[in-house]
C-alpha cells in the first residue's frame, strides 16, 4: 500500500501517524516544505521517502511530488494530510490522481461549508442555529432583527474561531461592515452554551471504532479575538445524548475511514427550536483530528494509542487494539506571553509535576488560539481538573 502523507510534519506529533502506519507494513511516502534535515528523527524513520517542495500551497509542486512517488512506487492507493488546512488540495489530488479511499473535490463543500452542512445536520435530526448567508449590510440587519440579537458572524469556508464576532446591536453591525474581510460570511442566532466536541474515529461502514469527548470553554472565539487563556478537557466518558448525534452525524456525511473532530453545543440555556437546557446542538463538522496536541490528550484520557488504531483502519479495515477501563480527564491549560500570572512556572511543576504529562512551547501557527506556554496533565476527578485550571491560569490583578 502505497499512502502520501501530507505536511507530516505538522503538527510536530503526526510523526506518529505515519510510524504507525509503517509497523502495518505501509509504504509511508512525505510531501512538505520543511527541509529533510530539519525533519524529527522519528519522521525520518518512519518515511520511505520525502518530497521536499518549496511551498505547500503551490497546487502544481504538490501534483508533481504525487506524479513523481506514483512514477517510482507505483499506484497511489492514500492521500492524506490529517490537516483542516489541506483538506481541499487532498480532495483536489485525490480527484487528480482517482484515488478513492476518501473525499474528491466533488465532496469537499459539504465539509467546508458551515452553510452546506446545515441539510446534513438536518437529515441526521441534530437541531442547529438558524444559518444566513449575508449579502450585504442591510440584510444582515434584516435577519438580526428577524432572530433578535445578539448574532455570530463567521466565514462560511474558515478554521477554527478565526475572524468571528457576536454583534448584540445595529452598531455593532455598522462597525462589523467596516472591518469584515473580503469573504463570504454566514450569520446564526446566538446559543447560549458549552461546547463538546464527539471525536472519533471511523471504519470503511461509517461506524466509530473509537469515541471520545472534549469540553471547551464557552466561548473560543473570545480567546482567539481577546488574547485570553485557553483550557481545555478529554473527558473519561462520552455523554450518550452526545454519542447519538455524533454516531447520526458520521451516518448523515458518510463518513469512513477517517478521525472526525465535531463541535456541539451543549445548551445552558433553553432555545426556541434547537432544545432545552442540557440538550445538544450541532455547531460544525471538522473531517480530520481535533487540533494541536488533542489526539495525545485522547491517548492519556483513554489509556490507547489513537494513531495506532486510525493506521489500523486504514491498512485493515479495522481496529485491532483493545478498549481500555483505565479511563481519566486529560486537561490542558495555557499562557500567554507578557500576562503575569499568581503561580511561577516552577509552582506549576512543583506541585503538578507527577501529573503533567506535557509542557513546552506552543508553535507559533497555533499559538493564536491556544497561549504560548502550555502544561496538560491527567486528572482523576472533574473537581482535581478545575483545580489545575485554576492554578495554572490564574492572573495577577
Amino acid at each position: 500500500m502505497n499512502f502520501v502523507f501530507i505536511s507530516p510534519n505538522f503538527p510536530r506529533t503526526y510523526w506518529q501517524f505515519c510510524d504507525r502506519l509503517k509497523g502495518n507494513g505501509v509504504n509511508v511516502l512525505g510531501v512538505g516544505d520543511c527541509p529533510y534535515d530539519e525533519l524529527d528523527e522519528n519522521l525520518k524513520r518512519s518515511l520511505t521517502e520525502y518530497y521536499k517542495v518549496q511551498s505547500l500551497e503551490d497546487y502544481g509542486e504538490v501534483f508533481r511530488a504525487v506524479a513523481f512517488f506514483s512514477y517510482k512506487y507505483g499506484k497511489i492507493d492514500w492521500v492524506e494530510s490529517n490537516n483542516e488546512y489541506w483538506l481541499e488540495q487532498d480532495a483536489r489530488l485525490r480527484t487528480d490522481f482517482n484515488i478513492t479511499t476518501g473525499n474528491k473535490s466533488s465532496d469537499i463543500g459539504k465539509f467546508k461549508s458551515k452553510s452546506a452542512m446545515k441539510a446534513y445536520y438536518k437529515a441526521a435530526g441534530v437541531p442547529s442555529a438558524r444559518n444566513h448567508k449575508i449579502v450585504g449590510k442591510d440584510d444582515a440587519l434584516e435577519f438580526a432583527h428577524e432572530v433578535t440579537y445578539p448574532v455570530i458572524v463567521k466565514p462560511d469556508v474558515g478554521v477554527g474561531a478565526a475572524d468571528t464576532y457576536k454583534l448584540s446591536s445595529d452598531e455593532d453591525i455598522e462597525w462589523f461592515f467596516t472591518v469584515k474581510p473580503p469573504v463570504n460570511y454566514v450569520m446564526e442566532d446566538f446559543i447560549e452554551g458549552n461546547i463538546y466536541s464527539y471525536d472519533a474515529i471511523t471504519n470503511a461502514e461509517c461506524e466509530p471504532v473509537f469515541e471520545s469527548s472534549t469540553f471547551f470553554p464557552p466561548s473560543i472565539a473570545d480567546i482567539v479575538n481577546n488574547g485570553e487563556d485557553l483550557s481545555y478537557y478529554v473527558t473519561d466518558k462520552v455523554p450518550e445524548k452526545l454519542r447519538e448525534l455524533g454516531r447520526a452525524t458520521v451516518r448523515s456525511f458518510e463518513v469512513k475511514s477517517r478521525f472526525v473532530h465535531f463541535e456541539f453545543f451543549c445548551l445552558t440555556k433553553a432555545h426556541a427550536g434547537i432544545g432545552d437546557v442540557g440538550d445538544f446542538a450541532g455547531l460544525e463538522v471538522n473531517m480530520r483530528p481535533a487540533g494541536g496536541y488533542t489526539p495525545d490528550m485522547m491517548n492519556f484520557a483513554h489509556s490507547t494509542d489513537v494513531y495506532r488504531i486510525w493506521a489500523d483502519v486504514v491498512a485493515f479495515g479495522e481496529r485491532r487494539l483493545p478498549l481500555s477501563d483505565n479511563n481519566c480527564f486529560c486537561v490542558y491549560s495555557s499562557r500567554r506571553d507578557g500576562v503575569s500570572y499568581v503561580h511561577s512556572h516552577e509552582e506549576v511543576l512543583s506541585r503538578y509535576g507527577g501529573s503533567i504529562v506535557m509542557c513546552e512551547r506552543m508553535p507559533d501557527a497555533l499559538s493564536g488560539a491556544m497561549g504560548n506556554q502550555m502544561y496538560t496533565a491527567k486528572c482523576e476527578t472533574l473537581d482535581a481538573t478545575n483545580d489545575f485550571i485554576k492554578f495554572v491560569s490564574e492572573r495577577t490583578k
